[in-house]
């Protein structure tokens, strides 16, 4: 079955930004001149996916805002000629079908994927943690959809890193059946850098199967009470349900940490036209003073 629809996750509470965060959802703090949110979004538009759902908690209406119509400024954007900015304004507004679904408890990652079962139905789709900003030719959840075309079953993003820094992350036993694609033979949530069993640390995409849907509902809650989806997946491995990861080509930002977050925003204005040639020029100067 084709995957059609994508799964959005932005109810965190966003605590590693406060006091910006205390009123703007994390989730709409800007890389250069978007919120990090628009980016995900343009990346599942990007690889076909039709229909988004975001899952919202809390004050969060600027999240359902940012993606609507605004006649008002569009009228003020008309009326003095900003044509491009109009344009621009009216594109976000028309990326995607798009839905919005609430976290009423935040009980968890794998209790949130829940929240969106009767928008998805009983069919694959796309998920995307909107911390994980990745850059490819090629949009990254595109990758793992082709992985899923060809072998079946769930497939989950992976990304080679030190293995000082796994523990902050899920780590795959991996079994490599192809270039850049592995088996899941096992599963674990941030383990000691002893005890992982690879330096292959899970990242914000997943393509999810309709198999997760009674194994979401019976995650048992972990640290803190919450329902951790890395769990979930580890029972998929248990019932006997193909898992399959990705090491997918792009590079990415966590922008779930403020250095994270300045790093893409640096990064993505070198790139820009508008904006690179006068950042070069200013972090020259930073370096000569």
């Amino acid at each position: 079955m084709a995957i059609r629809k994508a799964v959005i996750l932005a109810a965190g509470h966003g605590t590693r930004f406060l006091p910006a965060t205390k009123a703007v959802p994390k989730e709409m703090l800007p890389l250069v001149d978007k919120p990090v949110i628009q980016y995900v979004v343009e990346e599942a538009v990007a690889a076909g996916l039709q229909h988004v759902t975001i899952v919202t908690a809390g004050p969060k209406r600027s999240v359902e805002d940012h993606f609507d119509r605004n006649p008002e400024l569009e009228l003020l954007l008309e009326n003095t000629g900003k044509e491009v900015e109009l344009r621009e304004i009216r594109r976000v507004a028309d990326l995607a079908d798009m839905s919005f679904v609430r976290q009423k408890e935040r009980r968890g990652i794998a209790h949130a994927v829940l929240m969106a079962h009767h928008v998805v139905g009983e069919e694959p789709f796309a998920l995307f943690f909107p911390d994980d900003i990745i850059v490819s030719d090629v949009p990254a959840i595109r990758q793992l959809m082709a992985v899923h075309e060809r072998h079946g079953g769930s497939v989950i993003a992976v990304q080679r890193l030190p293995r000082q820094e796994v523990v902050h992350y899920g780590v795959i036993t991996p079994e490599a059946m192809e270039d850049r694609v592995y088996r899941v033979r096992g599963i674990v949530e941030k383990p000691s850098a002893e005890e992982a069993s690879s330096e292959l640390a899970t990242v914000g995409r997943y393509v999810l199967t309709a198999d997760i849907w009674p194994l979401l509902e019976r995650t048992p809650p972990g640290v803190n009470g919450e329902m951790q989806l890395t769990d979930t997946l580890a029972m998929l491995l248990e019932a006997g349900h193909p898992l399959f990861a990705c090491e997918f080509e792009g590079e990415r930002f966590d922008t779930g940490r403020p250095l994270g977050l300045l790093e893409a925003s640096v990064a993505l204005a070198l790139r820009r036209e508008d904006s690179g040639p006068a950042l070069k020029r200013y972090l020259r100067s930073l370096s000569l003073s």
